[in-house]
């Protein structure tokens, strides 16, 4: 059976976790054509990996009104009583309001041309990221063609206000829905029926341990600095980076000799940049904007504390990839990332909002260069154990297919890469 993916914009760089799974469950033998709402924007391509997703990816969009007009007609015509029904179907699923009643039809006729797109190419199953408008198109056509449609599940935009109140009848009409985190999978028992229930299951988003850039710490050659941390994640409310400058230039007040460099970039970023120098920590912190996913994993490795100061996640991938690549992490407590992050054994939580604590655990780890030796150690067993892409995508094929998958072969043992201690262990 072939599968199809639709995601609402392929490639994007906050996506890189679906072009791995799709890698993985192709390493499995699953075929699979991806299809994106829109493309990226120029500047968001980035890579030559970027350039390989763009091109294999079909685009709904842009479709000019005699495109459409003429793939309604052929879709009417061929299946008069399916074209109505998948109308029928857009029009229900959606939330009070005139705005809405507009967007319902926008999705059915986005609906109407990936249909158009999975009957010419076979696929007997549709799966989709997040429960937002592809979702809606995803239910358009998975109802004119009667195939299988699924779903994953990740953070607070699939559960709050205006994907929220739809999740139930979503989930009713999905073959099954992965969740990224149990915290997700509660909050989608929370917003289903009872009845529905038993469609829900964990399946971890993953890292491709094997493809890593080894780590190359900065102070490698012995030679002291300040300890570097780093952020990366969208400049924008929810991430938090107001408060994570506040917090960094807390504990630098509090004797703590570090830079911070930010990776990402978004609608905070000019407030980012003033309140950095409002906070007198100019010399400190760099903002590097938006890199490539390679790039952006070098730097990760090449600083000694990875820091998270987000209102609202699902579990970031980000601190996966850390983890993996030996680079302590400090994280909120918040939705699914105490899954990942378990304080004081494979990284340091804070409570979210709370910005002293998350200075002094900024101090505490990076002064500290034996407890951050400790905890890099344990996290990444715990990558290696639930969130390596290949472990991480079995449940999912095994719904895709509807057979046992076969584990994996062990990897070899690794040690931890060696890492140069910068000074001396605080006390």
């Amino acid at each position: 059976m072939k599968v199809a993916y639709l995601v609402s914009q392929y490639p994007a760089p906050s996506h890189t976790f679906i072009r791995r799974e799709v890698a993985a469950l192709r390493r499995r033998g699953v075929k699979i054509d991806i299809f994106s709402v829109r493309p990226p924007l120029p500047e968001e391509v980035m890579s030559d990996v970027d350039v390989a997703d763009r091109d294999e990816t079909t685009y709904l969009l842009p479709a000019g009104p005699i495109t459409v007009l003429g793939n309604n007609l052929r879709m009417f015509f061929r299946a008069p009583g399916a074209y109505l029904a998948a109308l029928a179907c857009s029009l229900r699923h959606r939330n009070r309001g005139a705005r809405q009643l507009l967007y319902a039809i926008f999705y059915f006729l986005e609906g109407m041309l990936l249909a158009e797109h999975l009957r010419k190419r076979g696929v007997g199953h549709l799966h989709t990221h997040f429960a937002n408008a592809a979702s809606h198109a995803a239910l358009v056509a998975t109802r004119y063609l009667g195939i299988r449609q699924s779903m994953t599940l990740h953070g607070l935009c699939d559960f709050d206000f205006p994907a929220g109140p739809l999740l139930g009848d979503k989930i009713r009409q999905s073959a099954f829905v992965a969740c990224a985190t149990q915290y997700g999978v509660a909050q989608a028992m929370r917003l289903s029926d009872h009845s529905q229930w038993g469609k829900l299951f964990v399946a971890r988003c993953g890292v491709e341990l094997d493809k890593l850039p080894p780590r190359r710490p900065r102070n490698a050659n012995g030679a002291a600095g300040p300890v570097r941390i780093i952020c990366v994640g969208r400049l924008a409310p929810e991430k938090g980076q107001l408060g994570l400058v506040d917090a960094f230039a807390l504990a630098c007040r509090n004797g703590l000799d570090a830079e911070l460099v930010l990776v990402g970039d978004g609608p905070d970023r000019a407030a980012v940049m003033a309140r950095v120098v409002a906070a007198g920590v100019g010399p400190r912190v760099k903002l590097l904007g938006r890199l490539p996913e390679a790039r952006a994993l070098e730097e990760t490795g090449r600083s000694d504390i990875l820091v998270l100061a987000s209102f609202m996640e699902g579990l970031p991938v980000v601190l996966m990839e850390a983890m993996a690549l030996g680079v302590p992490v400090i994280a909120p407590d918040v939705a699914g990332i105490p899954e990942l992050v378990e304080h004081g054994k494979t990284g340091m939580l804070f409570t979210t909002g709370d910005w002293q604590q998350l200075a002094e655990r900024m101090r505490i780890l990076g002064e500290d260069a034996a407890l951050r030796e400790r905890l890099v150690a344990a996290a990444r067993r715990r990558i290696e154990e639930e969130f390596d892409v290949a472990l991480a995508v079995i449940p999912l094929l095994e719904r895709l297919t509807g057979a046992k998958a076969a584990e994996p072969s062990p990897r070899p043992a690794q040690a931890p890469q060696p890492r140069h201690r910068t000074r001396p262990a605080a006390r």
